[in-house]
């Protein structure tokens, strides 16, 4: 007989039982709600930790430990070279002990010029010893560009690495810096150029004895560590503050995220000086303890015999480099590697499929991100396409949420009251994250405006602030999240919303495409913009375009059909391989302006026909029918 005690926890625990089943059957995600966050409560408690010291663990502090834990171990492989993490030291307190005989202390800011290489990380190194914020230039950035963003940090000096365009690109604003008393140390064993200090020189001079830490003992969590510019795809870079505590908190996460481990080699061919090299390569290696291969710049040829070369077992990627391997002749080769995780962002679908599958690489972690954003995604479930995902339960630990926005003025929609309309499920919405000590936004150096234009306020309720991420996601009914597209990529075309990256993807199932980069014009007496495409066509390939036609017109809705094509022999792209657009929309589709061919598409016809001087003068003139 079964006493009364026994019979009311038996009860209890039958309907926790019967509980919990129903939750499963009514919230089938709670299972990767818990395993996601049980992965996430490790890197939080390390971080937590690293916050809560006095004064706060810096991420030399994490760089020196591996040294004393491991000094001969690799810390960095570049073409024959081998620097273990000892090496990386000594170099690192040899470069500190420069700049300190110069005078340079904790707070100042010193930019660099430097390509991927070794030096780029010991110089990166030492500045950190010193407590100084290091600027990180785009190697690309060229003439004024550049100069802007030297003198939006107020560096007081300037360090450029090896190579004759970096050495051109600096004597260029050479007199500028002059009149600004700027010293500018040059890397090399070559003599220094009239006007330049050799940077070698000094530190064949120097001591290699240990930074004392009370040259860096001021610097907060909520300090800026260094500055990564954005890509300025319109206008000037930005330069982002990225804060001691975001550096520590992306060492943590990425390493927890990829579950690295000690023997592994992660294969870096993206710029150091933007964040996901800098995070997910330099920061992860420095955190936990690994090594890292660098490449001075992506090649396609010559990816995969580094990975060999160097047993590499993670890859980094933007997903226009996954496609760049997709798109090389196949060899009985691709699956000869040891990579077992690729982690990047912008994949697109399609590729992620071939590339798994052709490469035999087990993992691909898409993630969301950026360098001055406050929420970000992983998608952790392998889930093709997604960046991640947003239950219920994950949104209330990190506040992201999708809102309406005007595709055409970018702005947020709100209701009579003056709030902003979060969009259903399924429905594509701008990304925003609430402003909070948790999920702070730094913002940019320089002109107030330029944060204060990434704010909005008065979102949900009086007095509340959340960063515009500038972004179009979409949550499914999974609750996957999806990226679609960048605002200003996205536009509006009798009366419907074209996301861009779609429309792309549909012309790269093309046979014969090999880029497509899509945007819209403005037509003369039309709201909206029309679409248009540039596209480069593999050597050699004739394009039917009748063929072409039937192809968009099966796989996309009338109004998101590009009205007007491009054929060009090359397109420009950022640093980290993003499409710029903003010459494209500024061609438009004059003929008189474009020397490339243009097309236009006739749908009497059903294909796409030349377009002329005396067809764009009846588009002009509302003769066209559009």
């Amino acid at each position: 007989m079964v006493k009364p005690t026994e019979a009311a926890l038996y009860a209890t625990v039958g309907g926790i039982t019967t509980a919990v089943a129903a939750l499963y059957v009514f919230y089938p995600q709670i299972r990767q709600d818990l395993r996601y966050i049980g992965r996430f409560r490790g890197i939080m408690s390390r971080f937590g930790r690293y916050k809560s010291a006095q004064p706060p663990v810096s991420i030399v502090d994490r760089f020196l430990h591996q040294v004393q834990i491991h000094p001969d171990k690799p810390f960095v492989l570049f073409g024959d070279q081998l620097h273990t993490f000892k090496d990386m030291d000594i170099m690192s307190n040899k470069l500190a002990d420069v700049f300190r005989g110069e005078g340079f202390k904790c707070g100042d800011t010193v930019a660099m010029l430097v390509y991927n290489e070794p030096a780029f990380v010991w110089t990166f190194l030492g500045l950190a010893k010193l407590g100084v914020k290091i600027a990180l230039l785009n190697t690309n950035l060229r003439n004024k560009s550049l100069l802007h963003c030297f003198k939006q940090v107020e560096a007081k000096a300037l360090i450029v690495g090896q190579g004759e365009s970096l050495l051109e690109a600096t004597t260029e604003i050479l007199p500028a810096l002059e009149e600004l008393g700027v010293p500018v140390w040059v890397q090399g064993d070559k003599p220094a150029p009239h006007g330049l200090l050799s940077l070698d020189e000094k530190i064949n001079q120097s001591s290699n004895q240990p930074i004392p830490f009370k040259l860096r003992e001021s610097v907060q969590l909520k300090d800026t560590f260094c500055y990564i510019y954005t890509s300025g795809t319109t206008g000037f870079p930005k330069a982002a503050k990225v804060t001691l505590e975001k550096m520590l908190k992306a060492g943590c996460t990425s390493g927890g995220v990829t579950n690295v481990k000690k023997d592994d080699v992660v294969y870096v061919t993206m710029p150091l000086y933007h964040s996901s090299a800098l995070c997910f390569g330099l920061a992860s290696v420095i955190e936990n303890g690994h090594t890292m291969a660098l490449a001075s710049k992506f090649s396609a040829t010559r990816f995969w015999d580094d990975c060999r070369k160097y047993n590499a077992t993670m890859i980094l990627y933007i997903g226009e480099l996954l496609r760049y391997l997709c798109a090389q002749p196949k060899t009985p080769f691709d699956k000869n590697h040891n990579v077992r995780l690729a982690v990047g962002n912008g994949l697109r679908p399609d590729v992620w499929v071939k590339f798994k599958e052709r490469f035999g690489v087990g993992d691909i972690v898409e993630f969301y991100a950026a360098t001055e954003g406050n929420v970000g995604f992983f998608n952790v479930t392998n889930k093709t396409g997604a960046v991640g995902m947003l239950t219920p339960l994950l949104k209330r630990l990190n506040g992201a949420v999708l809102i309406k926005v005007d595709p055409e003025t970018s702005e947020p929609v709100r209701d009579q009251g003056g709030r902003c309309i979060p969009v259903k499920l399924g429905e594509p919405g701008l990304l925003i994250g609430p402003i909070t000590d948790a999920s702070p936004f730094d913002g940019y150096q320089g002109d107030r405006k330029l944060t204060d234009k990434r704010i909005l306020r008065n979102v949900f309720k009086e007095g509340d602030i959340f960063l515009n991420s500038g972004d179009l996601m979409m949550v499914d009914k999974d609750y996957n999240v999806y990226f679609m597209d960048r605002l200003g990529d996205t536009y509006r075309w009798k009366g419907e919303n074209v996301a861009t990256t779609e429309v792309a993807g549909v012309l790269h199932d093309i046979e014969g495409v090999q880029e497509a980069n899509v945007y819209g014009v403005t037509v003369t007496g039309h709201d909206g913009r029309a679409g248009m495409a540039a596209i480069v066509v593999h050597p050699g390939h004739l394009p039917n375009m009748r063929d072409w036609y039937a192809h968009l017109s099966s796989r996309l809705p009338g109004y998101a059909l590009p009205l007007f094509l491009r054929l060009t022999q090359d397109l420009d792209h950022t640093s980290t391989h993003k499409q710029t657009k903003a010459e494209l929309v500024k061609d438009g589709f004059d003929p008189s302006v474009v020397t490339d061919r243009l097309y236009f598409r006739d749908d009497s016809k059903k294909t796409y026909v030349p377009l002329d001087l005396e067809v764009y003068k009846a588009i002009a003139v509302g003769k066209a029918k559009l």
